[in-house]
């Protein structure tokens, strides 16, 4: 019954393919393939913004990918955030795999907000939804996942397209904060900062500041010993997760432990 309603519907409402236009589908398999088709890696942008922490991405940001995600973010294929999600997810589980002791408590899925500008525009906001299909996807695979969205933005900021590496730094610069409350659960398990998309690091770098600036604070407030330890290294064990990265990022290896480039993207 329901495969007929989605067959019916397609013809009064025609869809097409998020990554390539083919019609009569959400998601073709060909880019499907394009979204995770390759095993996330670790990825730096160049040149690297300070506080930045381990970035995964799951594919390079092109061809399908890039549609994809256009589709979903500015387009409203809101049904491309399971297909996105799944990517994300693998992109969590390579960022969570790399950090030490990763093992204890939930993964903690922390995405960094859009503008309040932007979620006004698009109706929704897309970071967030990808997010929440990345954390329903770990869950089935037997991960204890728990999305905690404890960012928000302090203030105004300004549209981030065609701004460079400097003048995005500068734009987002104190520009995020935890909410009240957001501490006490960022110490509860190991959290992954999680974007859509990546391109100078900026957003990613802010929102680990953001998470540190709670950190002494929060654990000045818990007695001295085993828990306020534990505290201590959850916060200090943030990795992040992006679905796509620049394609040359994913071109480019130092050969080093240094050696991936990251990209993404900020709203």
């Amino acid at each position: 019954m329901r495969g007929w309603w989605r067959e019916i519907a397609g013809l009064v409402l025609p869809v097409a393919c998020g990554g390539c236009g083919r019609p009569r589908t959400e998601l073709c398999p060909e880019c499907a393939r394009a979204l995770t088709g390759t095993a996330p890696r670790r990825v730096r942008p160049e040149p690297e913004p300070a506080g930045l922490p381990a970035v995964h991405a799951a594919a390079p940001y092109a061809d399908a990918v890039r549609e994809a995600l256009l589709a979903h973010k500015e387009r409203g294929a809101l049904a491309l955030a399971g297909p996105l999600g799944g990517a994300l997810a693998g992109a969590v589980e390579a960022a969570a795999g790399a950090v030490t002791g990763s093992g204890a408590g939930p993964l903690l899925l922390v995405p960094v907000p859009s503008s309040r500008s932007s979620v006004r525009a698009r109706g929704h906001d897309p970071t967030r939804r990808i997010a929440l299909a990345a954390a329903g996807r770990l869950r089935r695979a037997g991960r204890d996942v728990r999305m905690v969205p404890v960012l928000r933005q302090r203030r105004y900021v300004a549209d981030q397209a065609g701004l460079g590496a400097r003048g995005r730094l500068a734009n987002l610069s104190g520009a995020l904060e935890v909410v009240p409350g957001g501490a006490r659960l960022l110490a509860a398990g190991t959290v992954v900062l999680v974007d859509d998309l990546m391109t100078t690091g900026a957003s990613l770098a802010e929102a680990a500041r953001a998470l540190g600036a709670v950190q002494l604070s929060f654990i000045s407030e818990i007695p001295h010993g085993l828990a306020a330890a534990s505290a201590q290294h959850g916060f200090e064990q943030r990795a992040a997760a992006v679905v796509a990265s620049s394609p040359a990022s994913f071109e480019i290896n130092r050969n080093s432990s240094r050696s991936w480039i990251v990209a993404g993207g900020e709203r």
